[in-house]
């Protein structure tokens, strides 16, 4: 995850968990939102592309390894994944120089 930044979620959907005392959480495609902006991570318009704002779930939880919000969860937004951070079988290690030039 990015260093001081904590981001929440945006979704294309949200379901009710009635296990969980009916809490909402996302469904369909997420995105990593900063509560208090009116866009997204990666630029979009939370009202223009209707996208349902979750404060209360944090962007790790939309990972399937997580066990937290992810149950509906489509497709993370690539671009939200690349700034706000990326786990799972696809992530790659940040880019570092290994032998700078003099």
């Amino acid at each position: 995850m990015a260093r001081g930044k904590r981001y929440a979620v945006a979704a294309s959907g949200q379901w009710t968990d009635e296990e969980e005392g009916r809490r909402r959480l996302p469904s369909g495609e997420v995105h990593a939102w900063e509560p208090g902006r009116n866009e997204t991570v990666c630029g979009l318009s939370l009202s223009r592309s209707r996208l349902v704002r979750f404060p209360h779930v944090a962007w790790p939880d939309t990972f399937p390894e997580s066990g937290g919000a992810a149950d509906r969860v489509r497709r993370q937004c690539p671009r939200c994944a690349s700034v706000a951070g990326r786990r799972g079988p696809d992530a790659r290690p940040r880019w570092h120089r290994t032998d700078p030039r003099p």
